[in-house]
């Protein structure tokens, strides 16, 4: 047969197929999810109601906690779903839109990143120019920017995705839908649509990540001209939060994008994301809080208030 009959929806197989564990692992991601959520809005709120923290740094902070907010909720709630019910069923278009979005709020966390990076590069490095540079216009231009790109390459792997015909299989070895889980299930050859997009990633992505080694390159080499121990520290304590944060989202996620799909392990592939798409951005409020002392200064300022 020269047509392929396409596909009307998937099937999302969840956290875990064993039911005995089903209501364990369930509990585990609303745990995690709303501890995410509830840290997330408390930097956001601390830091709209906090003046002393009115400052492009808290800027970045405060939308990178929105980011997160958003990025989890792109993915947790309907998992829940389809693991408390037993039913991963996702319509085609469903599916479409969520990786959209999901890829949408991936990249723009990867250029936020990048743009909160070179905040940290200018402080440090230019400390007398930095509030004329990063006026209040710039850090508004440098986020739309970084979500107006993360949309048009999202658009793009959107459509590299599903210009392939689906016919079946539909069963998705994950728990939302992502590029090399879905990719794999096309019944024509993808690897040319596999290749396009591995390379438009690695132009894109690698280039932000690159732009980003470069900020702390120059940050490292002047932190460790210092000559005060208390003011290395000091530099430093201010970059090491979002350091970190760099660190796990790079490192979890180059794991599941930087292979082909005909690679990925139902079982590894899903491990991964949990890092990078769930329990990086719901413990980006305890990084950030851990060696922050404004942030917990505000945050204890902030609960205190709520109890009178």
């Amino acid at each position: 047969m020269s047509n392929h009959t396409r596909v009307t929806h998937f099937i999302l197989r969840g956290f875990s197929d064993a039911p005995q564990l089903r209501l364990v692992v369930v509990l585990f991601f609303l745990l995690v999810y709303t501890f995410g959520l509830l840290g997330n809005i408390s930097i956001i709120t601390a830091v709209m109601r906090d003046s002393r923290l009115h400052s492009p740094m808290y800027f970045f902070l405060k939308n990178l906690s929105f980011l997160d907010m958003c990025y989890t909720s792109a993915t947790i709630p309907k998992a829940v779903v389809i693991s408390f019910t037993g039913s991963g069923v996702i319509s085609y278009l469903e599916c479409v839109a969520q990786l959209y979005i999901f890829i949408t709020l991936s990249a723009t966390e990867c250029f936020l990143l990048t743009a909160m990076a070179y905040d940290r590069f200018l402080a440090i490095l230019r400390p007398l120019l930095y509030g004329t540079i990063m006026s209040q216009k710039c850090c508004a231009e440098l986020v739309a920017c970084a979500w107006v790109s993360g949309a048009i390459y999202s658009a793009f792997h959107t459509f590299n995705t599903f210009s392939l015909p689906y016919c079946g299989p539909n069963v998705i070895e994950h728990f939302f839908c992502d590029i090399p889980p879905v990719m794999r299930l096309s019944c024509t050859d993808y690897h040319l649509n596999e290749e396009v997009g591995f390379a438009v990633s690695s132009c894109i992505v690698m280039s932000s990540f690159a732009l980003t080694v470069l900020s702390y390159a120059g940050i490292v080499s002047t932190v460790v001209r210092i000559p005060s121990v208390d003011g290395r520290w000091k530099a430093f304590s201010t970059c090491s939060s979002h350091l970190t944060t760099v660190i796990l989202f790079y490192g979890t996620g180059s794991f599941v994008y930087l292979r082909p799909a005909s690679r990925y392990s139902p079982t590894q592939g899903p491990l991964a994301s949990i890092f990078y798409s769930v329990l990086t951005p719901s413990l980006n409020p305890v990084v950030y809080c851990l060696r922050n002392k404004d942030m917990k200064f505000a945050l204890q300022k902030l609960y205190s208030g709520m109890k009178y």
